[in-house]
């Protein structure tokens, strides 16, 4: 067996899982930690990343944590998720990848598209989790960003697959020349290779997932998260912004928020050590003040109105 998670890592530390929910299936693997320190790190992703693909992000957590990544319907391996299901479903295959997979409590962290899940995840289970990360969020989708995603999925239907990739990248990657981003270059060409060249299984699910963002509401921040929440994205991030994710932090009762100097939406590609180092702070509660790779650092206060931390009115069906 071989891995692109953690290069180097023996094969008989790497385990598969293979989970059933409301008729689709989907996959998850766990890379056993040397010397955990903390509970086991959940990693949930935005488009086009799979379980395997975390990359020196999941390298940098092993040392002090077990890393969980999944593909859950919708993504890499697993089936395709059609647009009719919305985001609390994705919610409960999650909860049934921790249920397989006997985890009771563990650390949690959302990238992109994987925000809006793990956030109604603390919604509604918060007793499974220690700590939330959400890197590069949104509440909603804003006019200007559901007409630029409509246009793709046009592009999509239209097999027009190299502007698709132009017009993916442009999304979330800092087309500002006068501002610094760390790898700027090569993770551009990386980029538009990999969005040129995805395959026909890849369309679908791409079409569908992105279809889903302009059918369902993102968010529903009426129910704030019930556990520390840490909201962080590049500072010349221009799809998740600074201010859209800042606005995310207001939503829970015991958040931080910060952005990362010198990256935009792909800070976790572009200064993967630091966002790692940022996350086992947060997940160690240590301090994430005088950092240098943090532009911002702040405890947020909740945005006037923000009801006290409560039960859920009504549960998720959980996945049992």
């Amino acid at each position: 067996m071989s891995t692109n998670l953690a290069p180097g890592v023996p094969a008989k530390h790497v385990s598969l899982g293979e989970h059933h929910w409301g008729g689709f299936r989907f996959t998850s693997q766990i890379v056993a930690s040397p010397s955990p320190q903390l509970a086991p790190v959940v990693l949930v992703g935005g488009a086009f990343q799979r379980k395997e693909t975390w990359g020196p992000l999941a390298s940098a957590i092993l040392p002090v944590a077990d890393v969980v990544t999944v593909d859950l319907p919708g993504w890499g391996d697993s089936d395709t998720l059609p647009d009719s299901y919305d985001g609390s479903f994705l919610t409960a295959t999650l909860l049934r990848v921790l249920d397989d997979l006997g985890l009771d409590r563990v650390n949690l962290f959302g990238g992109s598209y994987g925000t809006s899940i793990v956030y109604r995840f603390a919604q509604f289970h918060p007793h499974r989790l220690h700590k939330l990360i959400l890197l590069g969020a949104m509440s909603c989708l804003p006019d200007d960003l559901r007409v630029r995603l409509g246009h793709m999925l046009e592009l999509v239907q239209a097999g027009r697959m190299a502007q698709f990739a132009a017009e993916s990248v442009a999304l979330m990657m800092s087309q500002d020349p006068d501002v610094k981003v760390r790898r700027h270059a090569a993770i551009n060409r990386l980029l538009q290779s990999r969005f040129a060249s995805i395959t026909d299984d890849e369309v679908e699910k791409c079409w569908a997932n992105t279809s889903r963002l302009l059918l369902h509401e993102s968010m529903d921040t009426s129910i704030p998260p019930g556990i520390p929440t840490l909201v962080s994205t590049g500072e010349h991030d221009p799809f998740t912004t600074p201010e859209r994710c800042r606005a995310v932090a207001t939503t829970c009762t015991d958040a931080w928020f910060t952005t990362i100097a010198d990256a935009d939406h792909l800070s976790f590609l572009e200064r993967s050590a630091e966002v790692a180092d940022m996350m086992i702070r947060f997940y160690h509660g240590q301090p994430l003040t005088n950092l240098p790779y943090l532009r911002v650092s702040e405890r947020v206060a909740a945005r006037p109105g923000t009801p006290a931390m409560r039960q859920p009115a009504e549960e998720l069906i959980t996945a049992g």
